[in-house]
């Protein structure tokens, strides 16, 4: 079967080496633009341009795909399926009706819930304890077309959003050949989603990742994880910008005052709100390098009553 298939990040890569690998005809590889990277701004592909280059697939790159070159271009392809996985673009109906069969796409989460950007970050934000992937076919709107195929997985109350992401994109590979197999033999029956189960996330901010000390310091946690690798969350000590990257939640509660930090034999431990208290494993201060709390705790002493999140 021809297939054009359109990702950006790492996430679309191990979809797009499966498709590869089992023989399937990519005949086009559509990307976002090569993208400015770096202190120097170097112009850097997508890792999906980086794989098609390396394995000779024909790759186009439109800075939109509403104009009528990027239809024509995909319409010369003469595709079978349209397969797309983290594009980051809005494709018109005009493109969705082109391929013979179908447009498919790839999302990270357990549709209908978490439809738009950054589900996976946000189902570690929100603490869950199942999450997937789902394969289904392309409408108008955003995440709301016919459920194919569902794959569920564990999330680990450990877990960062990172970690998770690397997990789902490899999971992502056999259900979207499975979804293929199955829908041309014919034997799949597209699924309408529930709306009223449906919620919609937005793409995270570096704004975003401020930790707010009144919050229980399992939600806390879960922050942490979400936000692991990007933007990574964040406090203020001194003036300073905080970063804390790894997290437990604390069976003991230490201090008094929200915010509150407590250095206790090596370890590090803050008072959150719902009288609980959050262990900080790993972190790093503005203009320093990131490190493990005890190693942090030798070169520095708190007095009392220091506080974090105030300037």
């Amino acid at each position: 079967m021809r297939i054009v298939f359109m990702g950006t990040p790492d996430f679309a890569v191990p979809s797009l080496k499966a498709l590869y690998e089992n023989g399937h005809e990519i005949t086009l590889v559509v990307t976002q633009p090569d993208k400015p990277q770096g202190r120097k701004q170097i112009l850097t592909p997508s890792p999906v341009k980086e794989f098609a280059t390396a394995h000779n697939i024909p790759v186009y790159q439109p800075a939109s795909m509403k104009t009528q070159e990027a239809y024509e271009r995909i319409v010369a392809e003469q595709p079978d399926y349209i397969v797309v996985i983290a594009f980051g673009k809005i494709l018109p109906q005009t493109v969705l009706d082109i391929p013979k069969y179908a447009c498919i796409n790839v999302h990270g989460s357990l549709l209908p819930r978490y439809r738009g950007a950054a589900p996976i970050q946000w189902s570690v934000l929100n603490g869950d304890t199942v999450t997937g992937v789902t394969t289904m076919l392309m409408d108008a709107g955003i995440d709301t077309g016919d459920i194919l195929l569902q794959k569920e997985t564990p999330l680990d109350p450990l877990e960062t959003a990172g970690e998770l992401f690397d997990r789902l994109a490899e999971l992502s590979a056999p259900v979207l050949l499975e979804t293929l197999d199955l829908f041309a033999k014919g034997e799949i029956a597209p699924i309408k989603q529930n709306n009223e189960k449906a919620d919609y996330v937005t793409i995270l901010k570096k704004e975003n990742a401020l930790i707010d000390w009144t919050r229980d310091a399992k939600s806390l946690h879960d922050h942490v994880r979400g936000m692991n690798p990007w933007p990574v969350a964040f406090t203020k000590l001194g003036g300073k910008t905080l970063k804390i990257f790894e997290t437990r939640v604390s069976e003991r509660v230490f201090g008094h005052d929200i915010g509150e930090v407590t250095a206790c034999d090596g370890k590090l431990f803050v008072r959150c709100g719902a009288d609980s208290c959050l262990q900080i494993l790993s972190l790093q201060l503005e203009g320093a390098k990131r490190l493990e709390a005890d190693v942090f705790l030798r070169g520095r002493s708190f007095v009392e009553k220091t506080i974090l999140g105030i300037d």
